[in-house]
């Protein structure tokens, strides 16, 4: 479109089509055509009116310039259209990954700049300077051992984990997690659920794997495992007990006795994603759901992408005994595993508590940002834009909008405002009546909190929202 717009077959001045048409018209999502618009306009192609739309700009960006008009690139001579299959275009239909990743308010985001850089290059480079050449080659055995020690003996205190080093398998993270357990324990066709609403990355990824996925709803004790008289059960349920994404409710105790029961009935595989559990702000973390029986049906999956910094690419997951080897072998066969050197680095950063202080430190700092956030909405807005579920925990909180109105709008004006939050709708798989903003509160500090806040609130007056 940008080179359209250079050529002149957009001409300047006019009008582009709406998202929802356009989205509508292409067969994509309303979100793809919402992250085409705002780049043409951060590299300034085209503008935005207020209660007009988006139009071509008169006077195109310099670099535009260097193409004649007329006159097609040089790419577009020799390049032909791509084939792209019917599951990539499906994936690329139902992209929903953000090209903003810090920021006011980017939910999910840690403050990276607070992690303990200096002594975790030193922990490296120390043992950079003689590696083993086990840490140089491929790893077949899930990853580095000492992490996985460490890591049994970390989760079993923190979490109530019931497991030991072989049960461990280091991954690259939460999606490689769920792509490895959605390929060997599944075939396509079978039937997976998920809540509503739910991680947009898990979904797509069971997706693109071929999964029946049906979103069953959350409410305030979390999933709802209701299986309607002779339904087929599913193979697998992907659930957030401690910490429910995005809404923030925990699973009651009697939920969880209730999967457990179905998941045993019905020999289902239960998959337990603890993504931030370790950042709760009152009262002691809920333990996990593997924890809770003796051999549950559980795969419990955990990321150092929120404690840490999501760059390091690390990731685990805790396995039953009998999926231990197959799911090993698995690993090493599809992503050949690496990064070794950086895994006994951490091993040792676990090891000798510096995790376990890191952790404690954020969890404070964490604390203070989620309550100067609540009291903005609460003094600017007011107590119904307060989130439904107030529970003290995570890096995000929802916050409340009126039924039916244009969250995903709300959060494309305030993007182009330079404020990053996500809206709540894109959250559900079937279209739902509840709007809200997902507001990360992580990564800002209270000046930068609350500038940003002032500009969202000016965007919900522009929405005439408030």
């Amino acid at each position: 479109m940008q080179a359209a717009i250079a050529e002149g077959i957009f001409p300047r001045a006019t009008r582009l089509p709406a998202t929802r048409d356009l989205a509508r018209e292409l067969s994509v999502s309303r979100n793809t055509v919402l992250n085409v618009y705002e780049n043409l306009m951060a590299q300034g192609y085209v503008t935005a009116r207020t209660g007009s739309g988006t139009w071509i700009a008169e006077n195109l960006p310099e670099g535009s310039l260097n193409t004649p008009r007329n006159v097609a690139p040089i790419e577009t001579l020799s390049a032909k259209p791509a084939a792209i299959s019917k599951r990539g275009a499906s994936l690329l239909g139902h992209a929903n990954a953000s090209p903003y990743q810090w920021g006011a308010f980017v939910p999910g985001a840690p403050d990276v700049t607070q992690f303990p850089h200096k002594l975790f290059s030193q922990i490296q480079a120390r043992l950079n300077r003689e590696p083993d050449i086990e840490r140089l080659i491929y790893s077949s055995n899930g990853g580095c051992a000492q992490l996985r020690a460490a890591l049994a003996e970390y989760l079993s205190v923190a979490r109530s984990v019931r497991a030991d080093a072989d049960q461990i398998i280091i991954t690259e993270g939460i999606h490689q997690a769920v792509d490895l357990v959605s390929r060997v324990l599944c075939d396509p066709g079978d039937q997976v659920w998920i809540e509503e609403p739910g991680y947009w990355g898990t979904r797509n990824l069971l997706r693109i794997n071929g999964l029946k996925i049906n979103a069953i709803a959350v409410d305030e004790q979390g999933l709802i495992p209701d299986l309607p008289p002779r339904s087929r059960a599913p193979k697998m349920i992907f659930v957030t007990p401690s910490h429910q994404y995005p809404l923030g409710v925990h699973l009651s105790l009697e939920r969880r006795k209730q999967l457990l029961d179905l998941a045993r009935k019905h020999k289902t595989w239960l998959v337990e994603d603890d993504y931030d559990s370790e950042f709760r702000f009152s009262g002691q973390p809920f333990p996990s759901l593997q924890g809770f029986e003796p051999d549950a049906p559980v795969i419990y999956m955990g990321t150092f992408s929120k404690t840490l910094y999501p760059a390091l690419r690390l990731g685990y997951l805790v396995v039953p005994k009998a999926l231990a080897q197959p799911l090993r072998v698995a690993a090493a066969e599809l992503y050949r595993g690496g990064h070794l050197l950086v895994q006994r680095a951490l091993a040792e950063f676990i090891q000798k508590g510096h995790y376990m202080s890191h952790i404690r430190r954020m969890r404070k700092l964490y604390s203070q940002r989620r309550r100067f956030m609540v009291s903005l909405i609460e003094r600017y807005l007011g107590a119904d834009f307060l989130p439904v579920v107030n529970h003290e925990a995570g890096l995000h909180l929802v916050m409340n909008l009126p039924t039916g109105c244009d969250d995903v709008a709300v959060a494309a004006l305030a993007l182009r405002r330079g404020v990053k939050v996500r809206p709540l709708s894109q959250y559900y798989m079937h279209p739902q009546e509840r709007r809200g903003l997902l507001l990360g509160f992580a990564c800002v500090d209270e000046r930068q909190c609350q500038d940003a806040f002032g500009i969202l609130k000016g965007c919900l007056v522009e929405a005439k929202i408030i």
